[in-house]
């Protein structure tokens, strides 16, 4: 049994990682096995999350004024938390992945920027690629239109030099 200020260390702990994660996936284990837990402990760690099981009340407590605070609409029974500190996207793809692998693992809803999302909506979730990808994709759809212009540009320049290259040849041949 826990002790009050245990508790209270609890929240404490479990609302900084609120505040410093990036989204937070709520699930719910029934039949559900040491060796299981501990395989998706591992894969989440490797992609920069943590998996956590907390007591509801004090999930309730923790989340109360932070970004997860609509992590209190998908708890019910038995909860573990997937807290990804870095890509949520990836984190989504290994917890996708695992679920279907292993059903006594279900995903009751996520929240990531605030927002909190049903099950069905991980589908769409893991068909986006990574952050690095998106953000390539972004810059490079930032600088289209001044390589373009650079590239109109010099076409000018490029052409009123051929312009002159031709009236210095015309001018050599009629010399």
């Amino acid at each position: 049994m826990l002790t009050r200020a245990q508790k209270a260390e609890i929240v404490k702990n479990l609302k900084k990682k609120f505040v410093n994660s990036e989204g937070v996936f709520v699930t719910t284990f029934r039949g559900f096995t040491v060796a299981e837990s501990n395989e998706i402990r591992k894969l989440v760690r490797e992609k920069g999350g943590e998996f956590k099981v907390v007591k509801n009340t004090l999930i309730k407590l923790a989340s109360q004024e932070t970004p997860v605070q609509l992590v209190n609409d998908y708890i019910d029974g038995p909860t573990a938390l997937v807290i990804a500190y870095k890509d949520p996207v990836e984190i989504a793809k290994v917890l996708n992945k695992f679920i279907k692998d292993h059903p006594s693992l279900k995903l009751r809803g996520f929240i990531i920027q605030g927002k909190g999302f049903k099950p069905e909506a991980m589908e769409e979730l893991v068909k986006l690629p990574s952050k690095e990808v998106l953000l390539s994709q972004l810059l490079g759809t930032l600088q289209a239109p001044l390589t373009n212009l650079v590239g109109v540009l010099s076409a000018i320049i490029r052409n009123f030099l051929y312009v002159l290259k031709a009236i210095e040849e015309k001018k050599s041949k009629g010399e």
